[in-house]
């Protein structure tokens, strides 16, 4: 069921809790040590888009998709950015409250100020960032393949030494990226994404505009997958790939360790 978040309920909700001073109890511990802090940044994609074709229901992008690298990256030192192809709000399901790190997320202020208020693609300086990430959700299957401003970006980061990843649909984001070369990013690479069978089993298959397995592989991707909803990330040359929603951990920190590398 489609959930939108209320930023303004949420600082409201943080606003009345008390604060605990170590100072004031004696006995407790030293606060956890920071991690050091990264020179670039990783940047995050969404989707805008957020209605599911023709069926009248809603979409967007996938939350545990971008929460769970999002804890990765962020416990290693990593500041995010969020961007989206329209920039600002975005809509999205998936929640699930009983998930500790949907909870977190939702509990950082400084991290739902920025999801809820995303950047335009225009707002992006590509040398600032080590990594630019494409997270799922249905809605990519509409707005991510032909934004060539998005495209743009990627090819930039990925030319800089630095990492391209996706998760699930927002694999459909990386079928136009090209290299300055002319060449396609996938090409003769290794990708995985939500498949077929994946698409049939939610029954799906007939209301998104087009295949992804299909469309990957149609640009020379050598396509990998597992059985339905099984974790399954590929890492190929800097370029980081997973199957589902269940692959979210698995590619953020896959993302982690290419570029501590």
């Amino acid at each position: 069921m489609m959930q939108r978040r209320n930023l303004l309920t949420v600082i409201a909700a943080g606003a009345v809790a008390s604060p605990v001073f170590a100072a004031e109890n004696k006995g407790a511990l030293a606060p956890a040590e920071e991690p050091p802090k990264r020179d670039k940044k990783i940047l995050f994609v969404i989707t805008s888009h957020s209605d599911l074709g023709k069926t009248g229901k809603k979409t967007g992008y996938w939350l545990s998709e971008v929460t769970h690298p999002w804890k990765i990256l962020k416990d290693a030192g990593y500041e995010i950015d969020f961007v989206s192809p329209k920039g600002g709000a975005c809509a999205f399901e998936g929640d699930d409250p009983s998930d500790p790190v949907n909870k977190e997320f939702s509990q950082d202020m400084v991290y739902q100020k920025k999801i809820n208020f995303t950047l335009k693609p225009s707002d992006i300086k590509p040398d600032e960032y080590a990594a630019i990430y494409y997270a799922g959700g249905h809605g990519a299957m509409w707005d991510f393949p032909d934004n060539k401003e998005l495209a743009a970006i990627a090819s930039k980061i990925y030319t800089n030494g630095g990492v391209v990843a996706s998760v699930c649909h927002g694999a459909a984001g990386l079928i136009n990226i090209k290299l300055p070369n002319g060449t396609y990013l996938i090409n003769g690479k290794k990708i995985n994404s939500f498949t077929d069978s994946e698409e049939e089993a939610v029954n799906l298959k007939n209301v998104v505009p087009f295949s992804l397995e299909t469309k990957l592989k149609a640009q020379h991707a050598h396509f990998e997958k597992s059985d339905n909803f099984q974790t399954h990330c590929v890492v190929n040359d800097r370029v980081i790939t997973g199957q589902n929603p269940m692959s979210a951990a698995a590619v953020g920190s896959a993302i982690k360790n290419a570029l501590d590398s």
